[in-house]
């Protein structure tokens, strides 16, 4: 799935607004698997939720 950065924190982490239009709240350990440690908001980026209700996020990486 992808979603844009709405924000971000390296130490806390941030929230992405998925293409559907839903809005999530991401830990800074989602980075953890990607070589990426810095996003901007407006970035693109893959990610892989869970199917929580909302959904969480387990990873994500840049496009």
């Amino acid at each position: 799935m992808q979603a844009t950065v709405a924000s971000f924190d390296p130490t806390t982490g941030g929230t992405l607004v998925l293409d559907d239009g839903v809005t999530v709240d991401y830990d800074a350990d989602a980075l953890d698997a990607s070589p990426v440690r810095h996003l901007r908001p407006g970035q693109r980026v893959i990610v892989t939720t869970t199917d929580d209700e909302p959904p969480r996020v387990q990873a994500l990486r840049i496009t």
